[in-house]
């Protein structure tokens, strides 16, 4: 009979361990740094752009496909029209990239490009990637998203 509580007791702490380091874990792969920079407009890396992402519905959720409009000017403010963006992105505490291909499907005029097939499939830290070719040269820019 020892010997079954002692089992018992051996499996009950074993299960309560797990548990304690899951949720230690899922807390750190949410949390973010506590100066992390939510803006979503800034200068590129370099200086040689000003970006602007907003998202085309709000609030942004996860699960459904989003649309956002990317604004593209010169440091001096001037729009830019003819600039190629590659976007990319993912969760930084968890290794991986967006679910999806987010890609722009249009340019709308006066700086600004559409992006289609952006996707966030979990709660969390995420960031964005813009790569940007343009008449000031390449630059990039990353914005940062909690969900």
């Amino acid at each position: 009979m020892a010997l079954l509580s002692s089992r018992r007791t051996l499996v009950l702490s074993i299960a309560a361990s797990l548990l304690a380091a899951g949720t230690a874990t899922a807390g750190w792969f949410r949390s973010a740094p506590a100066d992390l920079d939510l803006s979503l407009a800034k200068s590129s890396e370099a200086g040689a752009y000003l970006v602007q992402i907003a998202p085309e519905t709000e609030p942004v959720t996860v699960g459904p496909m989003h649309a956002w409009t990317v604004s593209l000017r010169t440091a001096d403010g001037n729009p830019v029209d003819a600039a190629t963006i590659a976007i990319d992105g993912g969760m930084p505490r968890h290794g991986h990239g967006l679910p999806t291909a987010p890609a722009v499907t249009r340019t709308l005029g006066d700086g600004r490009f559409l992006v289609e097939g952006m996707k966030f499939n979990m709660p969390g830290w995420w960031e964005i990637e813009l790569t940007i070719d343009g008449p000031a040269g390449r630059d990039s820019a990353t914005f940062n998203l909690m969900l």
